[in-house]
């Protein structure tokens, strides 16, 4: 009797397609970390590397244009421009950085106790977060700052309280979905404390999707605290910040200089735009693999 062989598979357009696709997905990825990594190194050895004191006043280089000595040229005051955008990367990085840390922590508290609890509890702490969502985080920011001065702390307490929300509610989804699966009720029926089982068994299954989908608000954090610095409710003038810049650097657009302001603006958008991609695609897997 004859064996006939199996034919092989067609490769039919849109598998190509979708290959191609996740390759170029996978380039822009690759991408889009490395000017993070760039970024981010630069923002840390920026003492050492930035070329001029950022705080120097020169009249006589004011809005020059780039050249060996300035590479991106001076500012309306004569600051060097390569100066300030790397010395305001780390207000500008560690501003969100801090965002993102406090309104995770907060927000996994928050959402944890109330799928724990539940009940009056669980009522209270949604509402609660409900309250803060129909608050504009801005607007509270603007709040804090009129009362406590300029600076970065108000801004970034005002921003934590407005992602606080965003967390709670996605930590209190997923706390929910485990808090039925029945190892966690074999530990309650051991007698373990509720706060032993969350805080050794319930807590470490879903950080990790919520790690990934709080880096997503990184970039609308670095966007928020980048337009407060713009409006004059960020920094003091003195502290580079790439919002701060673009404010500086509108009267030199007027003067046919438009660098000054163009540059700190095409940093915060790149930043934006690749931690928003990275942070996505982290997203995506972890949420695969969970």
């Amino acid at each position: 009797m004859s064996t006939r062989t199996a034919p092989a598979p067609l490769s039919l357009p849109h598998h190509r397609l979708l290959r191609r696709l996740t390759t170029r997905r996978n380039v822009l990825v690759s991408l889009c970390t490395a000017f993070l990594g760039v970024v981010t190194l630069a923002a840390a050895l920026a003492p050492w590397i930035a070329p001029h004191d950022p705080n120097s006043i020169d009249f006589s280089t004011a809005l020059t244009d780039p050249s060996v000595h300035r590479l991106l040229g001076g500012d309306i005051s004569g600051r060097d421009t390569l100066s300030r955008l790397l010395i305001g990367a780390r207000t500008s990085l560690l501003g969100p950085l801090f965002v993102v840390l406090l309104s995770t922590a907060a927000g996994l508290l928050i959402g944890v106790t109330a799928a724990w609890h539940g009940g009056i509890v669980d009522t209270l702490l949604s509402r609660s977060s409900e309250l803060l969502l129909a608050f504009p985080g801005l607007l509270l920011a603007m709040l804090l700052v009129a009362l406590y001065g300029r600076g970065l702390l108000a801004p970034v307490l005002a921003l934590s309280v407005a992602y606080i929300p965003y967390v709670s509610r996605l930590a209190r989804s997923l706390a929910l979905s485990e808090i039925n699966k029945p190892y966690l009720a074999s530990y309650r029926i051991q007698g373990f404390s509720g706060w032993w089982v969350c805080l050794r068994h319930l807590l470490p299954n879903i950080v990790a999707v919520v790690l990934a989908q709080s880096a997503v608000n990184f970039g609308y954090a670095l966007l928020d605290l980048a337009s407060l610095s713009y409006l004059g409710l960020g920094t003091s003038p003195l502290e580079p910040d790439w919002g701060t810049m673009v404010n500086e650097g509108q009267s030199a657009i007027l003067q046919s200089s438009p660098l000054s302001a163009a540059i700190p603006c095409l940093a915060i958008v790149l930043t934006v735009v690749t931690f928003n991609v990275v942070s996505e695609r982290v997203a995506d897997t972890v949420a695969r693999r969970s």
